[in-house]
């Protein structure tokens, strides 16, 4: 945990992601107003495609686990990126590769066999906060959010892929929150429609579930970045462990201001949304199992507060972000 990120003083372990790390102590500065995304017209028929084209590329239907009476932890999940199969010229065996490579096929490949279309890339979003009761409801990310308050973020993508996540305080420097080298095995690879939830509900304490806000007030900017393929210069996984070395509870690592250029450009290109007003309603037991458990969300399934999606369906990235106001 990195105690220069401290600001809701979230003492979280490395079972959840460190909201320390996320929340960096804000000032009472005021910022410059957020480098929002150029976003289509918010008319009602446009927001309903934006939102159909992403629910209807969830299943139909999700094999849910079977209930059980005992109350172990949910299994732990790598978010690695799964292992390629290739098919040895020389024997019939299968080989595995940790590195995913787009475009690559075995030798004994079906050259006739199309490749999958691809469809624009969507990220839904849901911020939580708790109740007075400690439950899970919606909330706006315009929010003015005060000493005490404390949230989540549920995320979700259309398709398999990369999830980075950055924060800046108060148009301070950026630094990489997600992949960390503590959780998930320093992998940030999710599978289209399987949420993945920030911080863990499951955290051991009740403390260490939320993000808590303190008395400091200033606005924290999340950007979040989901790519078909990693994100060039960006260490994850081994790499990303080997950065760190032997500190990696104080393992910051900081884009390069070519790079940042470069996301905050793409954060201006055109994006299509939708937006579903749900303030108040409560996190569902299926959200909770989804986000858990690894499950798939379906069709029927609760849907994002707010989704995001490329304009085109050539576009390999998506940049975006919110801005959580502390007064």
């Amino acid at each position: 945990m990195k105690s220069r990120f401290s600001p809701f003083n979230l003492v979280l372990i490395v079972a959840v992601m460190s909201g320390a790390q996320l929340f960096a102590r804000a000032q009472a500065a005021s910022p410059t107003p957020s480098p929002t995304p150029s976003v289509s017209p918010a008319d009602d028929e446009g927001q309903e495609n934006t939102r159909g084209a992403f629910l209807t590329s969830r299943p139909k239907t999700v094999e849910k686990p079977k209930s059980t009476t005992t109350t172990a932890p949910p299994p732990h999940r790598s978010r690695r990126r799964p292992a390629v199969a290739t098919n040895s010229s020389t024997s019939g065996t299968t080989a595995t590769s940790g590195t995913s490579v787009a475009g690559t096929s075995g030798a004994n490949s079906d050259p006739a066999k199309k490749k999958p279309v691809q469809q624009k890339m969507g990220l839904g979003m849901t911020l939580f906060m708790r109740d007075a009761n400690g439950l899970a409801v919606r909330v706006e990310p315009t929010h003015e959010f005060h000493k005490g308050d404390r949230v989540r973020v549920l995320l979700e993508t259309n398709a398999d892929g990369h999830l980075y996540i950055f924060n800046t305080t108060d148009d301070g420097p950026p630094v990489m929150i997600y992949p960390d080298a503590q959780l998930d095995e320093a992998g940030n690879y999710l599978q289209a429609h399987v949420p993945l939830e920030i911080p863990s509900s499951v955290a051991t304490e009740e403390n260490l579930r939320w993000f808590r806000f303190d008395e400091h007030q200033g606005v924290e900017r999340l950007y979040f970045v989901f790519t078909r393929e990693p994100l060039a210069g960006a260490p994850i996984e081994d790499d990303l462990i080997k950065y760190c070395g032997g500190d990696q509870t104080n393992c910051a690592w900081h884009p390069s201001t070519e790079m940042w250029a470069r996301l905050q450009k793409e954060l201006s290109t055109s994006t299509s949304f939708a937006k579903t007003v749900t303030e108040g309603k409560a996190q569902t037991g299926t959200e909770h199992d989804a986000a858990t458990r690894g499950i798939g969300l379906a069709r029927d399934d609760p849907e994002p507060s707010l989704v995001m999606m490329t304009a085109a369906t050539n576009k390999g990235l998506l940049v975006t972000s919110i801005d959580l106001f502390h007064r």
